[in-house]
């Protein structure tokens, strides 16, 4: 840094002054994607237990695989609903975890 100019200096002082730190940045994109996931999770095991008496015996319904995929399924569908905006729990889980975290 000493042999830039101090015309140099100065610039590099205003825009590192600018800059956005990138470690909070990180932190609330990996809160945001965690608040999503959750929400995800959640939204899976409410389907779960909503589709849970819903009968699929018949020629080609039943059996554990069927639970299997069923449960596969639920869980996408949780991701898909969290992605398209979900229920509004994965903001109110991402505030709570930057407060937490003391990262605005």
């Amino acid at each position: 840094m000493a042999d830039l100019p101090t015309s140099a200096l100065a610039a590099q002082a205003v825009v590192s002054a600018k800059a956005p730190d990138p470690k909070a940045l990180r932190t609330a994109n990996d809160a945001k994607r965690a608040a999503e996931e959750f929400e995800a999770q959640f939204l899976a095991q409410m389907l779960e237990h909503m589709f849970a008496d819903v009968r699929t015996d018949g020629p080609f319904g039943g059996g554990q695989a069927e639970e299997i995929y069923r449960s596969l399924l639920m869980q996408e569908y949780g991701k898909v609903i969290a992605k398209a905006g979900g229920v509004g729990l994965a903001d109110t889980v991402r505030r709570e975890i930057l407060r937490a975290q003391e990262v605005r």
